[in-house]
């Protein structure tokens, strides 16, 4: 386990954000639940934790996400950390997506606030929740549950996650990449791409890498162990590396960012279509169609995003 760093947020900042959580209803809650039958029925025997995340603690708490303090806890104090507002923040994720789903894969969705805000976009979508930590789907579901939102929450890795190849219309991640080493994020972002069908979307709400490269003692309020190696990165490179085109990155009130990319139609694929389209017109369906997205800047196009 990693040794605990003196953290700003540990000596001045959580101390007020903790009076401003009502502790005993935090306590309340928590004990209303039976963590580990609840755990034990969502955990997938076959997942494997990868050492950068058991091994490493997240927000000064001991034991990183995988435990009931960190599922009970992150709602509550997330509210007050992300400038403007939470909620701001996470719709501009909602607002990049350029597709209308049939299925959607939100991948480190943790206790599901990005989640249950896809289902409620795309209420006529299959959504699907998918998290390392047990405690943190457990927290989800309840938060589905209590909002009549039917959402599918998966224990798994976003490295492999198992799913099909091409199963996906919109594969998102929220607040992941930033704690995860590079070489994990790039092999999140390859598994992204195998996931998506031709034309499908990727996006990525994270903390915006301009900004976190000039301010380092940003970096030294949180207990985070990948922060620094994020903000050092370039998210829009590992997207191409990945096989994303039309990728682009706009900021979240200065401190967070979006990462958009698409994955590309195949150039013979486009050729044939193109030419089929040519010889033999056909009237145009205004039904909006993943396979048909021409008016969502797919590059095969020639749209940009």
């Amino acid at each position: 386990m990693a040794t605990r760093q003196d953290t700003i947020w540990e000596k001045f900042l959580s101390p007020v954000v903790t009076k401003l959580i009502d502790q005993e209803a935090l306590q309340r809650y928590s004990d209303s639940i039976n963590w580990e039958q609840e755990c034990d029925r969502l955990r997938q025997s076959d997942v494997i934790m990868p050492s950068y995340y058991n091994q490493q603690n997240f927000h000064g708490i001991e034991g990183g996400y995988l435990n009931s303090s960190a599922a009970v806890s992150y709602d509550p104090i997330t509210q007050y950390v992300l400038p403007p507002n939470e909620t701001v923040v996470r719709q501009a994720l909602i607002d990049a997506i350029k597709v209308q789903p049939r299925r959607i894969l939100d991948l480190g969705c943790g206790t599901g606030s990005t989640t249950l805000m896809l289902k409620q976009a795309f209420p006529k979508a299959q959504v699907i929740g998918l998290d390392l930590s047990p405690y943190m789907l457990v927290r989800a579901e309840d938060k589905a549950k209590t909002a009549g939102l039917d959402i599918h929450w998966q224990h798994g890795n976003a490295e492999t996650t198992n799913f099909p190849d091409g199963d996906f219309d919109l594969v998102t991640a929220s607040l992941l990449f930033h704690e995860t080493p590079s070489v994990v994020c790039q092999a999140i972002l390859r598994e992204s791409f195998r996931l998506l069908v031709t034309g499908g979307q990727v996006l990525i709400l994270d903390g915006n890498q301009n900004t976190l490269r000039q301010l380092h003692w940003l970096n030294d309020i949180f207990e985070e162990p990948y922060i620094r190696e994020y903000a050092a990165d370039n998210l829009d490179a590992r997207m191409g590396a990945a096989g994303f085109e039309s990728v682009r990155t706009e900021g979240v009130w200065w401190i967070n960012q979006v990462t958009r990319g698409i994955k590309p139609i195949p150039v013979a694929d486009a050729n044939m279509r193109n030419h089929a389209q040519q010889d033999v017109p056909t009237p145009r369906d205004a039904t909006i169609d993943n396979n048909d997205l021409q008016d969502f800047g797919s590059p095969v196009f020639g749209i940009t995003a």
